[in-house]
């Protein structure tokens, strides 16, 4: 990987002076800079990971054949080349590249950006307005974009690593095209460390089984493992060669992306919950595990099972329910690491259990009936009487009681009078619900030779 330009200087980034400017100030030596700013790309195809975006056949590839830079939001985890490429596609574009932070900037700094954008369009020059973090800004400050993107004084370029669905205003979202970056996978992050290697010179020293932790350390993080390598570029000429557990000892283990009130935390209860819905034992134990190792707090995982319980598995395996508030409470007694284990074994045995949402389908039904109905009254034969004017007018004439019939079973009707039968609940033939089935077949042929009578 080439090394910066002096365009890409830090000044640069932060809006110093134009290199080659007298005020231009005196830039570090190369080597006394970071690993990850020395190898940062010098052009687009140096980019690594994101070929769906930057190959031959990717969406920015094309739109920049076209000549015709859209603004846009690049979507995707910390480390994988947003603000680069955004760099690297003004100078592609012809167009000044100018960068704000989200966080450190407020209305008076977008304004004067959008002034300086103005008279260089006056003067023929384009601007490609760089904003990363850029879901920190308020919706008001957002909106403040919609202008110069709509009347093309800027080309937008928002970073950011939360959802834009989420955090992003619709009207701004409709005026760009959502880009979405790729964690990098092995075959890029080794590609990094190669180029590292080319630039220092000599090999890591790392046996091939520490090569492959390395970059699982990384984490998808190109920055992070570049931050790593150099750690190990610095030993002393021969050290002896590193295995894992050496590795682990020299290095800090990244602390794994999760965060309890982002998308991070819907993804991976998403990914628990429809592991165990798909019957995948093995699956839901990795992403349960996932959700301990980020931080997220048991009592909220054991909730979300106790309602996997009632809607996935329901009554084809009736003993789920209680079996999840059994976890649950052993969590509350036991604490963590112990009482972890009740919520794995009830992991797995939600994810093992026949499934069935009937019941919760059946309720949604009757929910929606419930309001189409209105007030109908229950039918006068399923009333009590404790009056003796309500025995006159019909209540509870005719009652037949169930305990006294065959099987236990009357066949009355207990719908409104006004309404007609309907069956909301639809049990499947699985697990112990093809029982409950059987059995409810079995009443409705006798509910139905009674109503020929």
């Amino acid at each position: 990987m080439a090394p910066r330009r002096p365009s890409d200087s830090a000044a640069d980034l932060f809006g110093g002076p134009p290199p080659g400017s007298a005020d231009e100030p005196d830039l570090p030596p190369a080597a006394n800079r970071p690993l990850a700013d020395r190898l940062r790309p010098a052009t687009l195809d140096q980019v690594v990971g994101q070929d769906h975006l930057l190959g031959p056949d990717g969406s920015i590839t094309r739109m920049l054949e076209r000549g015709s830079l859209a603004s846009m939001v690049l979507w995707g985890p910390p480390g994988v080349g947003k603000t680069t490429i955004a760099r690297l596609l003004a100078e592609r574009a012809g167009l000044t590249f100018v960068p704000l932070s989200a966080v450190f900037s407020g209305v008076a700094d977008l304004k004067r950006s959008f002034d300086e954008a103005r008279i260089r369009r006056r003067n023929g020059q384009g601007t490609l307005l760089f904003v990363d973090e850029i879901h920190r800004f308020n919706r008001a400050q957002q909106d403040g974009f919609l202008p110069v993107v709509e009347d093309g004084t800027v080309v937008l370029v928002g970073a950011t690593t939360e959802n834009p669905s989420f955090e992003l205003n619709g009207a701004l979202l409709s005026r760009s095209q959502v880009m979405v970056l790729r964690r990098l996978d092995d075959p890029a992050l080794e590609l990094l460390l190669a180029r590292a290697e080319e630039e220092a010179g000599h090999a890591l020293p790392l046996d091939e089984t520490a090569r492959a932790t390395l970059r699982a350390m990384a984490d998808g993080d190109g920055r992070y493992l570049l931050n790593l390598t150099e750690q190990l570029l610095a030993l002393p000429d021969g050290s002896a060669m590193l295995d894992p557990a050496a590795l682990g000892k020299l290095l800090a283990k990244r602390a794994t992306l999760y965060d309890k009130d982002r998308e991070e935390h819907y993804n991976l209860i998403s990914a628990l919950h429809k592991s165990m819905r798909g019957s995948d034992p093995d699956a839901a134990l990795y992403w349960f595990a996932r959700m301990l190792t980020g931080g997220e707090d048991p009592r909220y995982i054991a909730r979300r099972l106790t309602r996997f319980a009632a809607e996935d598995v329901g009554m084809a395996d009736p003993r789920a329910l209680p079996l999840a508030v059994a976890a649950w409470a052993t969590y509350e007694r036991l604490g963590s690491p112990e009482g972890e284990l009740a919520l794995a074994q009830l992991v797995v045995h939600l994810a093992t259990a026949p499934k069935s949402n009937a019941v919760y389908a059946g309720f949604k039904a009757a929910m929606a009936a419930a309001k189409a109905t209105g007030s109908l009254m229950p039918p006068k034969h399923i009333l009590n009487a404790p009056t003796k004017l309500m025995k006159q007018i019909g209540y509870g004439a005719g009652y037949a009681y169930d305990h006294d019939e065959d099987e236990a079973f009357s066949g009355a009707n207990y719908f409104p009078d006004e309404m007609q039968r309907q069956a909301f609940y639809q049990p499947t033939d699985r697990g112990a619900e093809a029982a409950v089935r059987e059995r409810m077949e079995r009443w409705a042929a006798i509910r139905e030779k009674k109503a020929r009578r």
